[in-house]
């Protein structure tokens, strides 16, 4: 013990040691598996059927969208507010002029509450009547789990709810519980998450607990101060503070705990929102561009001029280069965003 000389001799020398080899586990894996010293981040996981998910993938498109193109007449929507009625009775269209320029007062960083939620509400009514399939889960059964103590009728499941019975519904909750409207996108991008993961229909029969559990959990990870479940059992009186629990912890569970939103997909969730409001008349309230605005958005806009040509020059580009000279990876685009 302690010596370092081996009291074993051999007859010959003694055979090299071998490099010891690491076992390489992933070709043995089964399909689908992934190594755990390679686990993936939780943001880059993709379908298992190999479609891309939109809630993920910025490229892919949004389910909403898609579905409501998908039908062949849309909702017949009020006329666009960019009008004004004049004394003669003619109608005007606001139009952007050398001298005035109108601009609504929504952006990507900061939404109209108002009317996010009411494009959030039209993409949920698409959602229910151009669904194909009645693939349903106990937990947002409403026959199962009433949010009242009113009778649930039987046919309950057979009747698509109108785009003004869903917006007061979100309205209600957005309100009492003094939510955002990027808190709504949020919202949206839960509830076409759930969807796609739990391989689930959004019908008559849950609409309202799938868009429950998608505010509560929406509530949690964007805004600062939660809105506590029991506050939502005092918002809907009748359901309990066990329910409410059940509810997000299954929602959790069917979205396998991937509640990463990353900017991109927001960002392409708000501007198909935009889109698909512009389809149905659904107006954002816009006002004249005043000098102060522009006058910030000017100094927004100098500012990234400033930092994109001291990037071309330290990259060696001549100050009077045209920018079709400057590779587009160097170019920076404004951070002022008008809508």
């Amino acid at each position: 013990m302690g010596n370092s000389n081996s009291c074993c001799s051999y007859s010959s020398s003694p055979p090299p040691r071998k490099a010891k080899e690491v076992p390489v586990f992933e070709e043995h894996l089964p399909e689908g598996e992934l190594s755990t010293n390679n686990l993936q981040h939780i943001s880059e996981r993709e379908g298992d059927d190999g479609e891309h998910d939109p809630s993920v993938d910025p490229s892919a498109g949004t389910i909403f969208l898609e579905r409501s193109k998908r039908l062949e007449n849309g909702m017949t929507r009020k006329k666009s507010q960019h009008t004004i009625a004049p004394a003669g009775g003619a109608v005007l269209k606001k139009s952007s002029s050398c001298s005035t320029i109108y601009l609504d007062d929504s952006t990507v960083s900061q939404p109209n509450l108002k009317n996010t939620v009411k494009c959030v509400s039209l993409a949920i009514y698409y959602h229910i009547k151009s669904r194909t399939n009645e693939r349903r889960i106990d937990i947002f059964d409403e026959k199962l789990h009433p949010l009242t103590r009113d009778l649930v009728p039987d046919d309950y499941d057979q009747h698509n709810p109108e785009h003004r019975q869903i917006y007061k519904f979100v309205r209600t909750l957005f309100n009492a519980a003094q939510l955002t409207a990027e808190c709504a996108i949020i919202t949206l991008i839960y509830l076409e998450r759930l969807l796609t993961y739990a391989e689930l229909d959004i019908g008559p029969c849950n609409w309202k607990r799938i868009v429950l559990g998608a505010i509560l959990l929406a509530s949690k990870v964007w805004d600062d101060q939660a809105v506590w479940n029991v506050d939502y059992c005092h918002i809907l009186k009748d359901i309990t503070v066990e329910d409410m629990n059940e509810l997000e912890r299954q929602f959790l569970e069917l979205l396998q705990f991937n509640i990463n939103v990353p900017s991109s997909v927001y960002a392409k969730y708000y501007f198909d929102l935009r889109t698909l409001a512009e389809a149905n008349d659904l107006s954002f309230p816009t006002e004249p561009l005043s000098k102060e605005r522009a006058q910030k958005l000017e100094a927004m806009s100098r500012v990234m001029q400033d930092k994109a040509t001291a990037e071309a020059l330290k990259n060696g580009m001549k100050k009077w280069s045209s920018i079709d000279n400057i590779p587009q990876a160097n170019v920076r685009r404004s951070v002022a965003i008008l809508s």
